[in-house]
C-alpha cells in the first residue's frame, strides 16, 4: 500500500507535555473518514481525537487520517457546522480503515459510489466501517448479511423497515469480519480505544483514556441505553414486564387483556400499575410508543404516511395523523418534509 511521505508526519503529531515512549513505527495505521451530509459531529470527533492523542503521547505518527466527502465539497454536520474535507472520495482510497460517518436522515444522505467503494475495499481484504448511522452505507454495499453490527438506537427501527433481512444489535460497537460499526456519539471513542490498544498495547490505550478524561472503557457488547428500569424510574417487576411486552408489539393491535395475562395480573391491576408509576394509562403509553416509532420512520425512511401508519398499528392514516399532530404539533406530512 502506498504511504504518505514521512515529512508530512508533523501535521498528525501535536506537541504535548504527557508522553509515553514507544518503539518507532515504520508504517503508521491509515484511516479514511467519509462524511455524509448531516453527519454527527460528536461521532466524528470522538473517533478522530483519540488517534490524535495517541500520536501526541507517542510523539510520532502512529496513525494518519484523511477526511473525504463524496465530491470534495464541505459537508455540513447535523448541528450545522461545516467541515472541509481533504478531497473527494477516490475510487480506491489508500487506507487500512475506511469509515463512513453518518447522522440524521441516513437514507437520504447516502451519495452515489460510496457503497461501491466500501464493497470493493472490503473484498480487497481491507477493513471498513460505519459510525453512528454509517451502517446504512454498509447495508447498501451488501456486506452486512449474516454479520453482527450496530448503529444508533434511535435509527434501528427505521433501519429494520428499510432492510428487513438485516438485524442490528443494540451494542456500543461491533467488530466482525473486517467490519467495524458503532452507535455513534462517544461510542466512537470506545471503538477507537479498542483499536489503539490492539495495535499499540493497553498502556497507550489507558493513557489516551486519561488524556480524553474518560473514566471507564466500555466493552463493545455493552448496551447503548440504560436499563428499562432506569428509563422508567422503577424496578417494579410487573410493570417492567408489561412495558417490555408492549415495546415488542408496536405494529400489532393492542390487547390489554393479553398484556395483563402475560404479566399474570388482572386488567384493573395493570391499569393501576401504569397510573401509580408512570402517571398514564397502558393504552396511552402504547399510543405514545407507536407515535414515537412513527416519528422515527418518517425521519429515517422513504415510507409514505399511509405506510408508516400501518407499520405503527393504526387502522387508518387519518387516525394516525390526528394523533401525531396532537402529540408533536405538526402533521406527519409536514414533519417528513421538515428541514428538507
Amino acid at each position: 500500500m502506498q504511504r504518505l511521505d514521512r515529512s508530512e508526519d508533523s501535521k498528525f503529531v501535536a506537541r504535548g507535555v504527557a508522553h509515553l515512549p514507544l518503539p518507532a513505527v515504520r508504517d503508521p495505521v491509515t484511516v479514511a473518514f467519509v462524511l455524509l451530509p448531516k453527519f454527527t459531529l460528536l461521532a466524528f470527533t470522538s473517533a478522530i481525537e483519540p488517534l490524535r492523542v495517541a500520536n501526541q503521547l507517542a510523539a510520532q505518527a502512529l496513525f494518519r487520517w484523511t477526511v473525504y466527502s463524496h465530491d470534495g465539497a464541505p459537508v455540513r454536520s447535523s448541528c450545522g457546522l461545516p467541515v472541509v474535507p481533504d478531497g473527494p472520495l477516490p475510487k480506491e482510497p489508500e487506507a487500512d480503515y475506511l469509515l463512513v460517518c453518518g447522522g440524521v436522515e441516513p437514507e437520504l444522505a447516502l451519495r452515489p459510489g460510496i457503497a461501491d467503494c466500501l464493497r470493493a475495499q472490503w473484498r480487497m481484504g481491507r477493513t471498513v466501517g460505519g459510525l453512528c448511522t454509517g451502517a446504512y452505507a454498509l447495508a447498501h454495499a451488501g456486506i452486512l448479511k449474516g454479520k453482527r453490527f450496530t448503529l444508533h438506537w434511535e435509527n434501528i427501527s427505521g433501519f429494520r423497515e428499510t432492510f428487513p433481512d438485516l438485524e442490528p444489535v443494540r451494542r456500543i460497537f461491533c467488530v466482525e469480519q473486517r467490519i467495524l460499526t458503532c452507535a455513534g456519539g462517544v461510542a466512537a471513542a470506545d471503538l477507537m480505544l479498542m483499536l489503539i490498544g490492539e495495535r499499540f498495547g493497553p498502556a497507550l490505550g489507558q493513557e489516551v483514556m486519561n488524556m480524553c478524561l474518560l473514566s471507564r472503557r466500555r466493552r463493545g457488547d455493552e448496551e447503548q441505553m440504560v436499563s428499562l428500569a432506569s428509563r422508567l424510574g422503577t424496578r417494579n417487576a410487573r410493570l417492567l414486564k408489561a412495558v417490555a411486552y408492549m415495546e415488542t408489539r408496536i405494529e400489532e393491535g393492542f390487547d390489554m387483556a393479553a398484556c395483563a395475562a402475560h404479566v399474570g395480573i388482572t386488567r384493573r391491576q395493570i391499569e393501576r400499575l401504569f397510573a401509580d408509576h408512570l402517571g398514564t394509562s397502558p393504552l396511552q403509553y402504547m399510543n405514545d410508543l407507536r407515535l414515537q416509532h412513527g416519528r422515527t420512520l418518517l425521519a429515517d425512511t422513504n415510507m409514505t404516511v399511509v405506510e408508516v401508519a400501518m407499520a405503527c398499528g393504526y387502522q387508518s392514516s387519518a387516525h394516525f395523523a390526528k394523533s401525531f399532530r396532537r402529540k408533536f404539533g405538526m402533521t406527519p406530512h409536514r414533519f417528513s418534509h421538515f428541514g428538507g
